[in-house]
């Protein structure tokens, strides 16, 4: 029988840190370098072997977390970025676009609140003159604030940010980015296994996430005959900024996973490049689940 080396495959349970995990309340949207244990965004072990080369790719959200992950990876995938971030995170933006830099590739790192329409349609067009296309739009910033007094402690401001920035947010910048995008392209949206399993004090955060569920599958079938695939991935807990600074205890975050921790930004990316990539040709209107073994439909 062959042995197995754990230096190359590592065990999935132990090979990032489990809970608990240390207590960090941060303000909004939260510092990652501020972050006990700080995430991997796979800076030291992601690989690219060329699948995106010379493709143009647009990410939300691109300065930290998920967002900076798949960046990196499609950088050292050969593709050039442009990723959007908010005036609070022009420093950890900075990180992302060195880090796609120091791949070789193209970094355009916009200040961008996606709740204006105005400024979703202006992101597009800085993408197009500056890359001069849209093969790739990731829709993955979004808002979440927790609630667990209830729904009574949802105020129209915090309801209205939410669904501003995880729904209209996606549907302009989609809406805008179709015309740009040749056949071949891809739309990736975030969605999240609260899309399926909703947690009560983030009620307002998962009907947004079952949205994009359906938004996915019904454009999907939309673009079709444009060559163009829409999915999804819907990751389980995953160490962020957004976790420290929109939880009131972060100690036992992730726990509920079968793996039994968080995942780390870095687990994502994969299934993001994947799905963004030729090899995927005839996969779109799915949801691809990241959740460490949590079953979803």
């Amino acid at each position: 029988m062959p042995t197995q080396d754990t230096d190359r495959v590592p065990d999935p349970v132990t090979r990032h840190p489990g809970t608990p995990l240390p207590d960090q309340g941060q303000e909004h949207p939260g510092r990652t370098e501020e972050m006990e244990p700080r995430p991997d965004h796979g800076e030291d072990s992601y690989q690219g072997h060329e699948t995106l080369l010379d493709r143009a790719a647009v990410v939300t959200g691109g300065d930290s977390g998920i967002g900076r992950a798949v960046c990196l990876a499609f950088a050292r995938e050969g593709a050039d970025v442009v990723f959007t971030h908010l005036a609070e995170e022009a420093k950890e933006a900075e990180e992302t676009a060195r880090l796609i830099r120091a791949a070789g590739r193209t970094a355009v790192a916009v200040e961008c609140d996606i709740r204006d329409e105005a400024r979703c349609d202006g992101l597009i067009d800085r993408a197009v003159s500056e890359l001069g296309r849209v093969d790739i739009l990731v829709n993955n910033a979004a808002y979440q604030m927790s609630q667990p007094d209830g729904i009574e402690a949802i105020t129209t401001e915090q309801f209205d940010r939410v669904v501003k920035t995880n729904l209209y947010g996606m549907f302009w910048l989609t809406r805008r980015a179709l015309a740009h995008m040749p056949r071949g392209g891809s739309v990736i949206n975030t969605t999240s296994v609260q899309g399926y399993q909703p947690s009560p004090h983030l009620l307002d955060y998962a009907m947004t996430k079952s949205a994009i569920i359906s938004f996915t599958h019904g454009l999907a079938q939309m673009v079709a005959e444009r060559g163009i695939r829409v999915n999804a991935v819907a990751p389980g807990p995953v160490w962020t900024p957004l976790i420290p600074a929109t939880m009131p205890d972060t100690t036992t975050f992730g726990e509920q996973s079968p793996l039994g921790r968080p995942a780390q930004p870095a687990e994502m990316a994969p299934a993001y490049v994947f799905l963004a990539s030729p090899q995927a040709g005839y996969i779109t209107g799915e949801i691809v689940n990241a959740t460490g073994g949590t079953p979803l439909p």
